[in-house]
């Protein structure tokens, strides 16, 4: 399996392309702010031809090029649908800090996205990407496991990080929903499992088990419905 990043925008949110091997279709994840050339740049450089854009979740940094991206290789996009809104209202769901960076941005129609469902699987460009609802960071967050052949990887988005986790205090955003997909979607990935975070450094799900504060909390949570 080809996987090949780089961080984009004042965020550095990490897009990702995921393909069979190079010279042959891909799909891209996350591309956020900024990405429509350096994207074109990584793709050129491995000669891999985009499907799909996956979307781990709806927040503006992540979805940004959108637009730009599925209109210039004319490919759907994906996001899961308790997310379709912040598509059509970003401002609505990014607080008055982001407010300056959502003035005048276009954003595709919600009826131009394909939805995702949990625990669906998505064969996109010879790559098989299993979808993981995991609710907290926002209300649609997923999470993408793939099979990298030498081991099992993870797309996290803005849900697990090396050593973090994704910020709840953004509208749609619930602490006690971030626990329980920490704990109930997380913690029972093998140890093994490459994290490819949407901000940040690669991890394993072993690594953040042994170190990461937020995990072991989530390990101590009481299983109780996921609340948003």
């Amino acid at each position: 399996m080809l996987i090949r990043s780089f961080p984009a925008g004042a965020f550095g949110t990490n897009c990702y392309a995921v393909a069979p091997g190079p010279g042959q279709e891909c799909v891209v994840v996350d591309p956020g702010m900024d990405a429509v050339e350096p994207l074109a740049r990584m793709l050129a450089e491995d000669g891999l031809k985009p499907v799909a854009v996956v979307l781990t979740h709806g927040h503006l940094d992540h979805t940004f090029s959108v637009l730009p991206v599925c209109d210039g290789y004319d490919i759907p996009a994906y996001l899961h649908p308790d997310d379709l809104g912040m598509l059509s209202d970003p401002a609505r769901w990014h607080g008055p800090a982001l407010a300056p960076l959502i003035t005048g941005v276009r954003l595709p129609d919600p009826s131009d996205v394909r939805t995702l469902d949990d625990g669906a699987v998505l064969s996109l460009a010879g790559v098989d990407l299993t979808v993981r609802h995991a609710p907290g960071h926002t209300q649609g967050s997923v999470m993408f496991s793939v099979d990298l052949g030498e081991a099992p990887g993870l797309l996290a988005g803005d849900v697990l990080f090396a050593g973090s986790v994704g910020r709840v205090d953004l509208p749609g955003g619930s602490w006690d929903a971030m626990l329980a997909s920490l704990r109930d979607v997380v913690l029972p990935l093998d140890d093994e499992t490459v994290v490819l975070p949407g901000h940040g450094p690669a991890t394993t799900i072993g690594r953040e088990r042994a170190t990461n504060p937020y995990l072991a909390e989530a390990a101590q949570a009481p299983a109780k419905g996921r609340g948003l």
